[in-house]
C-alpha cells in the first residue's frame, strides 16, 4: 500500500487524504523519550476549522460541535452555580469558531464604551420598546409540561435571528439596485454583530426568568449578511422572544466613521519625536483615542456612531427531546455551513456569477476600510489616532481577521456556547468520543492505535515528563519526512484503523459500550483517530 501511494501524484494524494479523513496540513513535531533517548518525528493534525484550509480537520471539528450541541440541548440536570465549578467552554476552546459568551446576568449599562469602560446613561432609546424584568430562578433547564396522557415533556427551542434589510435583493442574493444598497450599514452591522447577539442573550435571560443556555452558530445569509441559528434549552413564549428581539440593540459610542477625512495617499504620517500621527497638511497631532472620546462626552448633542439592531424576521420552532429525527435535522442545519467561510456562500470561482462577485467585492471593500476596534489602524482615515497608536500603522492593513475577504466582518469565532450548556470543554467532548472507540475495541480484544503512550502527562518516577515535544528545525534536521510521505503513511494508517474498528464492532455487537455516545460509530472513530 505504501509503495503504491508513493507513486501517486500530489493532487491525487491530497484527494485520497481528504476522502480518508487525513489532515492535509500536518504540523511536524519532534518527540523525545527521555527514558530511552528515542526520537520520533510525529505529524500532528493542524486542527483547522475551515474547510478551505483542511477539509478533514474541519469536518472533525464540525462533528465534535454536533455532539456538543446534542448533549446539552435537552439535558435535565442543573449544573452547579458555584463559579469555581463553571466551565467556560468558549475560553477553553481556542479555535476559530466561537465568539465570547454572555454569562454575566448583572445589570450592565446599556451604553458602555468597550475600550475605556465609560459609563453612559442607561436610559433606553425612545425608538426601542421597554423590556420587562421578571424574578430570576436559579436554574439552567427549562420547565416540564405534563400532557393529558400523563407523559412529561421538557421542550426546547430552535431560534433564527437576522439583521434588517439594506435594500431589496434578488434570488441570487445580490442587490436589485446596487447603487442604493446600504453597504456601509451592512459592513458596520457585520463588524459589530457579536455585541448585538451578546446583548440579545442578556435581555432574553432577564425576560425569561432563568439562566437561558444556548448553543449558537453564526452563518451568512445568501445576501452575505450574518445571521444566528441557536439551540436554546427550555421554552419561552414566542411573543416574548419576538419582543426581546425587537427591543435589542447595541449603540456604538465611537467617533464618526461614515465619511473619511483622508483618502488616497494623503494620509497622516507618524512622527517619532511627537510619538503621534500628524496631519499631512498642518502637521498637528491627530486627536488621540481618549481625546476623541472626551469630545463625545462633552457634547450633549452627541449621537452614537452606529446602532445595530436585529431584523423583524425571527424564526421560532419548538423541539422536544423525544423527536430524534427532528432534533438531528435541526443540529445538522445548525452546523451545516460551520466549516465554510462567509465568502464561500456563493461557491467557488466556477459557480459564482458576475453579479455575486461584484456584490462580494463591494461589501469587502467597505469592511476592509472601516474600523473594527479602538486599536484599528483604519481610524487614521477618519482623523483619529487608534488606541495605543504606533509607527507602521496603515489604513486598510489592520491585522484583524474581520477585514479579510473570507470573513467579511466576522473576525471572531462562529460558535457561541453558554458556560452551562454541558459543563464540559471541547477537550472533554473529544475524550468522550475517543472513549467510545476504546470501549468498542477493548470489547473485541483490540488495542487502540493512538498516541496516548506519548502523552505529555506521562511522567517518570521523579515526576518529570517522560516525553518532551519540540518543534522541528526544517533548515538543519535531515531526517524530516516529506509531505508526500506523511500523507501516504497517514492514509495507510487510517484505512487500517477503520478496518480494525469495523471488525471490532462486528465482534462486539452483543456487548455495546456502557456509555455510548450519540454520534454514529464510524463518525466517532474518524473523529477520535
Amino acid at each position: 500500500m505504501m509503495s503504491s501511494l508513493g507513486q501517486v501524484a500530489p493532487d491525487v494524494l491530497h484527494d485520497l487524504a481528504v476522502r480518508n479523513g487525513v489532515c492535509v496540513r500536518p504540523v511536524l513535531s519532534r518527540m523525545t523519550d527521555t527514558a530511552t533517548g528515542e526520537q520520533l518525528v510525529v505529524p500532528i493534525p493542524c486542527g483547522s476549522t475551515q474547510e478551505r484550509q483542511c477539509p478533514p480537520c474541519a469536518e472533525r471539528a464540525r462533528k465534535l460541535r454536533m455532539q456538543q450541541c446534542r448533549e446539552g440541548w435537552h439535558r435535565d440536570e442543573i449544573l452547579s452555580d458555584d463559579p469555581a465549578d463553571l466551565v467556560d467552554e468558549v475560553s477553553a476552546a481556542s479555535d476559530d469558531d466561537s465568539e465570547e459568551d454572555s454569562e454575566n446576568d448583572e445589570e450592565t449599562p446599556a451604553e458602555e464604551d468597550e475600550s475605556a469602560r465609560r459609563v453612559r446613561s442607561t436610559r433606553r432609546r425612545q425608538d426601542a420598546p421597554d423590556l420587562p424584568r421578571v424574578p430570576m430562578d436559579n436554574r439552567t433547564v427549562g420547565t416540564t409540561f405534563t400532557a393529558p396522557n400523563g407523559r412529561t415533556y421538557r421542550p426546547s427551542m430552535f431560534l433564527t435571528l437576522t439583521l434588517p434589510s439594506y435594500g431589496k435583493v434578488g434570488p441570487d442574493g445580490t442587490p436589485r439596485d446596487p447603487e442604493s444598497y446600504d453597504y456601509h450599514r451592512a459592513a458596520m452591522d457585520a463588524l459589530h454583530f457579536p455585541k448585538l447577539v451578546d446583548r440579545f442573550w442578556q435581555n432574553l435571560r432577564r425576560c425569561a426568568g432563568y439562566k437561558v443556555q444556548y448553543f449558537a452558530t453564526v452563518e451568512a445569509q445568501h445576501r452575505l449578511a450574518p445571521h444566528l441559528h441557536a439551540a436554546v434549552r427550555g421554552v419561552i413564549p414566542r411573543q416574548v422572544v419576538k419582543e426581546v428581539a425587537a427591543a435589542t440593540y447595541h449603540q456604538l459610542w465611537w467617533p464618526q466613521c461614515s465619511e473619511p477625512v483622508y483618502v488616497g495617499d494623503d494620509l497622516p504620517r507618524w512622527d517619532d519625536y511627537a510619538g503621534a500621527f500628524l496631519d499631512p497638511h498642518t502637521h498637528a497631532p491627530l486627536p488621540s483615542w481618549e481625546q476623541a472620546l472626551d469630545a463625545i462626552d462633552d457634547d450633549p448633542a452627541a449621537t452614537p456612531a452606529h446602532v445595530v439592531k436585529l431584523g423583524t424576521q425571527v424564526d421560532y420552532q419548538g423541539i422536544i427531546a423525544d423527536a430524534d429525527e427532528k432534533v438531528g435535522k435541526a443540529i445538522g442545519y445548525l452546523t451545516k455551513y460551520l466549516a465554510k467561510s462567509i465568502a464561500d456562500t456563493y461557491g467557488d470561482d466556477d459557480t459564482i456569477t458576475t453579479a455575486q462577485a461584484i456584490h462580494l467585492d463591494r461589501l469587502h471593500r467597505e469592511v476592509r476600510w472601516l474600523p473594527c476596534s479602538p486599536s484599528c489602524s483604519n481610524w487614521l482615515r477618519f482623523g483619529v489616532q487608534p488606541k495605543d497608536a504606533e509607527a507602521g500603522m496603515r489604513p486598510g492593513w489592520c491585522p484583524s481577521k474581520a477585514h479579510d475577504r473570507h470573513h467579511l466582518g466576522l473576525g471572531g469565532r462562529r460558535v457561541l456556547v453558554s458556560r452551562q450548556w454541558t459543563g464540559k470543554t471541547l477537550s472533554d467532548h473529544r475524550a468522550d468520543r475517543a472513549e467510545v472507540v476504546r470501549q468498542t475495541l477493548a470489547a473485541a480484544g483490540v488495542d487502540m492505535h493512538d498516541t496516548d503512550r506519548y502523552a505529555a502527562t506521562t511522567a517518570l518516577e521523579d515526576g518529570t515528563p517522560r516525553f518532551i515535544w519540540s518543534p522541528v528545525d526544517r533548515n538543519n534536521d535531515d531526517d524530516l519526512p516529506t509531505w508526500h510521505g506523511v500523507l501516504a503513511r497517514g492514509i495507510q494508517e487510517r484505512i487500517r484503523w477503520r478496518s480494525e474498528y469495523e471488525q471490532a464492532k462486528q465482534r462486539a455487537a452483543n456487548a455495546p459500550p456502557a456509555d455510548a455516545c450519540s454520534a454514529t460509530a464510524t463518525d466517532t472513530a474518524d473523529s477520535a483517530a
